[in-house]
């Protein structure tokens, strides 16, 4: 079944707030994840017909993150990759550890930090993330493994966070 008028107005209901979370995450811009989130749904309004319901969530996070990529390439953004640096944790006191998880994300590479929050956010399955990345299973799979490893090696021991 494609994606009726009422079909679209319950994808709405249902997955613009997580879409604007996982773009936000990414983009790091209220503005622009509000936009990617519009466009996401412009784009589902438009090829409704060719849309199964069933299949509307994944299709809403592949073209955001097609959209997202595409953002960032245009502004040089895509292969410019963060250096990750640890002393500044360990020097600062926080108690909230969302706070510091926060930070550990932002510091990743893009690519990192996108199937780390499809699998941990949002909870797509590996082959999931694959199929709205456009990644290979043990790519996924070795993203997200690098980006826990980083983010352990950010946050160092539960002593430099509490």
């Amino acid at each position: 079944m494609t994606v009726s008028p009422e079909e679209y107005n319950r994808c709405v209901d249902k997955y613009a707030d997580g879409l604007y979370r996982f773009a936000l995450k990414i983009m790091n811009e209220a503005d622009t994840a509000k936009d990617i989130v519009q466009e996401s749904f412009e784009i589902l309004w438009t090829n409704r017909k060719t849309v199964e319901v069933s299949k509307a969530k994944s299709y809403l996070f592949t073209v955001a993150y097609n959209s997202m990529m595409d953002k960032k390439r245009k502004h040089s953004l895509h292969n410019r990759y963060m250096e990750m640096t640890f002393d500044d944790i360990s020097n600062e006191q926080y108690s909230d550890l969302n706070e510091v998880l926060h930070r550990a994300a932002e510091r990743l590479p893009d690519i990192q930090r996108s199937v780390l929050l499809l699998r941990d956010y949002e909870g797509y399955s590996y082959e999931e993330i694959g199929k709205i990345t456009g990644l290979t299973l043990s790519q996924v799979k070795v993203y997200i493994h690098r980006a826990r490893m980083q983010m352990k090696m950010y946050i160092g021991s539960i002593d430099a966070v509490i």
